[in-house]
């Protein structure tokens, strides 16, 4: 396989191909084909000057049409932590990426694809025997390759705008991005070397901020004399354009564009979400216009388009105000008519108004060429003349089949002499991307178009290497249910599964180790993304979703693909639309382990958000036959029947279950909270103190078993327990991460709450153990109320603040849970008592809507009845201390219903 040209597109191409490869398991030799010295920069990324920007917001420019935010996330991998989707990013920062992307691409397909580069052009294609392509190469050789893909980018104009005394004139830059094009005007040190940019588009401002320097004047000039417009400082969502105006012929889709426009200047006062707006269908616009059509938007309305869709970046436009402003850059309306020497060496350049200008340097802005037969380039103009290529609509770009090149009609492609005995054989695959399809697609030269016009380049190149799917046996997961991998990839999955259903550590590492041996297994990409996302697993998660979902479509069966849209829609939190799909799925495949294990909220994930926990109980009830009395699944019933107070059933469910599997932690958990919730605190803090000496050492969450124990010892009242228990087992250090913030942090301000840890606490070093963004931008409302528990620990009103205006965004039960809850808590840290009582009291009814188990959403009773006491209110605390020891008896429960007044 061999790319020709290795810049954005080529690279994208690239990618694809490695990663496309992987998870197919075919092999592959690349051949990636360019002079530049490094790939992925290309032309437009190959800049050092810092003062260019992208021009798209860097949520827009991943490599990967399935993982939007990978360059943002590489850019806060990479020195720059606060990056975020809405930043304008250096151009060079983005060469950096596309190169460091690619060659993790390459990394990650070792062994499957053999990747290498030849730094030096492709002159010519031709057609060897066997169907093979000859590419015949500007240093002499010839690379031979089975499929082709055609990726060098937009080539530059014919400059036929420029008079001969222009071009033959060593003052005028034709190309000013080629290496070295500006060292002369950087070095004029001539007070009157002013110069003029012909053209005013992106590339023009580009110039002018690099060009601009004390003593000099930078002109530009175009037929419109219209600089790009700036983008807005805070982006509005676009504006959704009807789906109806591809098919419009030209002037009817004049009239609509300007009523949308106007649409959004009444919603918004602004035009740009009517623009982006129609983003999504302009290649359908396009593609359904006539050629006459299209020859008229050429004329009349691509100049203005150009500058209201193809925007400067606003910290670009301020720059560019400030030169206008003080005359450092002058725009002008025209065509350059007349070129002659000026006085010290300059030029004097007449423009179609008459008016003179005397400059030093001219530089050519004006972009990239249209029509293909200008192009300059031999392997084009040979792939052209020899029908293996054909000219786009209007001439502009080439035609292709969704990509892979239309050859002219009746013409056959040429053929080395007696390389082959039919000289009308059928070529092999001959593809491109970008630009060159200009002329079908007219929106074509962006990342966002290119990076999915890649993918679909690699599936098609792929295709035919498919193997087809045989009749044998496929391996089984832990319950019998078939997978779609190799034995050696379900065995490591499967030994993930075990540990994750026992909730012992190393299902992470398992889960990894399946996908490296099958990098197309969707399943362990799926539970990758899981624990990622709800067990705070170092994982990438948006990369092991997007990975799940790419295997999905191209190797699943029903249940598993079943299961990756039930992991998609929980991890991009749709809320009741996400447990419908769980709940869904678990119907269809109640054998699915792992799915009833995230429907149920015991330990190892939140469970799903239904009000009252029927939905869990019946979907542990309903998957009952499909166990088989399995201990896992025993478990679970356990644990649903100590929230449904049933404590005897459960204890014998719990033990039972732990008689066949003695680690079994979801067992061991269960009985913890029947210990807890029937007063039991003696027998159960020895109980558990010992499970978690012996079995409880390699068990995934040992901190929150620690953390049942504690919740003992503050029962019984022990604070110099709980103190010891908290350094020897909760501290950081110990524990870090999400566990930190759940068990850690909750426990201190349970402890200090109940009067059981006076004096300053330890929290500082919870909150440190785990990254701020999971406390303040948390992905689930369990996390996010905990997060929101340890700030009010550490008295960090500011950020409690930025906490709720996140849940106040995201999923539906942080809106109505957790954002309320920061309310609550700023009015505890701001004693505003009686405020806080009354917002505290109306969240506990919905509480349960953020999973995990009652005792750890008591931590809010707990900060009820402190700002109870605190307020004054004495009769309701008594009342709401009596419900409770009702329920289960607390010596420190009865020492603080003892101190409050009015008792005897």
């Amino acid at each position: 396989m061999a790319v020709v040209g290795a810049g954005a597109a080529g690279a994208l191409t690239a990618m694809q191909l490695c990663e496309t490869a992987i998870r197919r398991s075919t092999p592959l030799e690349l051949v990636l084909i360019d002079p530049a010295p490094e790939a992925g920069r290309g032309v437009a990324y190959a800049t050092t000057d810092p003062r260019h920007r992208l021009n798209v917001p860097a949520g827009g420019m991943s490599c990967y049409p399935d993982d939007p935010t990978h360059f943002v996330r590489w850019l806060q991998a990479h020195g720059e932590p606060a990056a975020s989707a809405c930043d304008f990013v250096p151009r060079h920062r983005y060469g950096a990426y596309l190169a460091d992307s690619l060659g993790q691409a390459v990394i990650r397909a070792h062994g499957t694809v053999a990747v290498s580069r030849l730094r030096t052009k492709a002159t010519a294609c031709t057609w060897t025997a066997g169907g093979r392509a000859a590419l015949r190469l500007a240093d002499g050789r010839t690379q031979r390759a089975d499929s082709v893909v055609i990726a060098t980018g937009p080539a530059p104009g014919p400059r036929d705008w420029a008079p001969g005394t222009l071009r033959g004139s060593d003052r005028f830059v034709p190309d000013p991005w080629a290496p070295g094009a500006l060292d002369a005007l950087a070095a004029d040190a001539h007070a009157g070397d002013d110069v003029l940019l012909v053209g005013t588009g992106l590339t023009a401002v580009d110039m002018a901020l690099t060009l601009a320097r004390s003593g000099r004047r930078v002109h530009a000039v175009s037929r419109g004399g219209e600089l790009p417009r700036p983008h807005a400082l805070t982006a509005l969502p676009p504006l959704q354009a009807d789906p109806g105006l591809p098919g419009l012929p030209l002037a009817e889709l004049r009239t609509a564009v300007r009523r949308h426009v106007a649409a959004a200047v009444r919603a918004h006062g602004d035009w740009r979400p009517a623009v982006d707006g129609l983003r999504p269908l302009t290649q359908a616009i396009w593609a359904r216009l006539s050629d006459e059509d299209r020859a008229g938007f050429l004329a009349r309305d691509a100049s203005r388009w150009n500058v209201h869709r193809h925007r400067m970046p606003p910290a670009t436009a301020e720059s560019v105000q400030r030169a206008l402003a003080a005359r450092k850059l002058r725009l002008h309306t025209g065509r350059v008519r007349d070129v002659a020497a000026g006085p010290d060496g300059g030029l004097a350049v007449t423009l179609s108004g008459g008016r003179t200008l005397h400059v030093g340097w001219v530089v050519d802005c004006t972009g990239p060429g249209l029509r293909v037969e200008e192009c300059a380039d031999p392997l084009w103009r040979g792939l052209l003349a020899d029908g293996t290529a054909t000219p786009g609509p209007l001439g502009i770009g080439v035609a292709t089949d969704a990509g892979r090149l239309r050859p002219a009609a009746g013409r056959a492609p040429a053929v080395r002499a007696g390389a082959v005995d039919d000289p009308a054989a059928v070529p092999p695959p001959l593809f491109t991307l970008g630009s060159a399809r200009r002329g079908e697609l007219w929106e074509t030269t962006a990342v966002p178009e290119i990076r999915v016009q890649a993918a679909e380049v690699a599936a098609a190149v792929l295709e035919p290497l498919r193997e087809p799917v045989r009749g044998r046996r496929r391996p089984t997961d832990v319950n019998g249910l078939p997978v779609s991998t190799h034995a050696a990839a379900a065995a490591a999955y499967r030994a993930g599964l075990e540990r994750l259903l026992k909730v012992r550590a190393g299902a992470e590492t398992a889960f990894a180790r399946a996908v490296e041996l099958d990098p197309g297994f969707a399943l362990g990409h799926a539970a990758l993304a899981l624990i990622g996302h709800e067990c705070g697993a170092e994982v990438d998660v948006p990369r092991a979703l997007a990975d799940a979902q790419r295997a999905a479509r191209e190797r699943a069966d029903e249940r598993e693909r079943a299961f990756v849209e039930v992991v998609t829609r929980r991890i991009a939190g749709s809320g009741d639309s996400g447990d419908t799909a769980l709940t869904r799925h678990l119907a269809a495949y109640p054998g699915d382990a792992l799915a009833l294990s995230v429907a149920v909220p015991t330990i190892a994930f939140s469970g799903v958000t239904d009000l009252d926990g029927a939905m869990a109980r019946r979907l542990v009830e309903r998957t009952t036959s499909a166990y088989e009395g399995h201990w896992f699944h025993t478990s679970l019933l356990a644990f649903m029947r100590q929230d449904d107070g049933r404590f005897d059933e459960a204890a014998e469910l719990a033990r039972r279950a732990l008689a066949v599997e003695p680690a079994a932690g979801h067992a061991v958990h269960a009985l913890a909270h029947v210990h807890y919730e029937t007063g039991a605190h003696e027998r159960g803090r020895d109980w558990l103190d010992g499970w978690i000496g012996d079995q409880g050492r390699g068990a995934t969450h040992r901190a929150h078993f620690s953390w049942h124990v504690a919740l003992h010892e503050l029962a019984l009242d022990d604070p110099d327990a709980v103190r010891r228990r908290w350094f020897a087992q909760l501290a950081p250090g110990r524990v870090n991460g999400v566990r930190a913030l759940v068990d850690s942090g909750s426990l201190l301000w349970r402890a200090r709450m109940s009067g059981c840890w006076t004096g300053e606490q330890p929290v500082e070093g919870v909150l440190a153990a785990v990254e701020r963004e999971v406390v303040e931008r948390p992905a689930t409302p369990f996390t996010a109320m905990h997060g929101a528990v340890a700030l009010t620990a550490a008295g960090d009103l500011p950020a409690l603040r930025r906490l709720r205006t996140h849940a106040a965004g995201a999923d539906p039960v942080q809106r109505e849970v957790v954002a309320p809850l920061c309310e609550a808590l700023e009015a505890v840290l701001e004693e505003r008592w009686p405020d806080a009582v009354a917002r505290l009291e109306a969240i506990r009814p919905v509480l349960r809507k953020v999973g995990g188990s009652a005792a750890q959403r008591e931590v809010v009773e707990e900060t009820l009845l402190f700002a109870l006491v605190s307020g004054g209110r004495c009769e309701a605390a008594r009342r709401l201390l009596e419900t409770r020891l009702d329920r289960r008896d607390s010596p420190a429960d009865h020492r603080r219903l003892a101190a409050l007044p009015g008792l005897d």
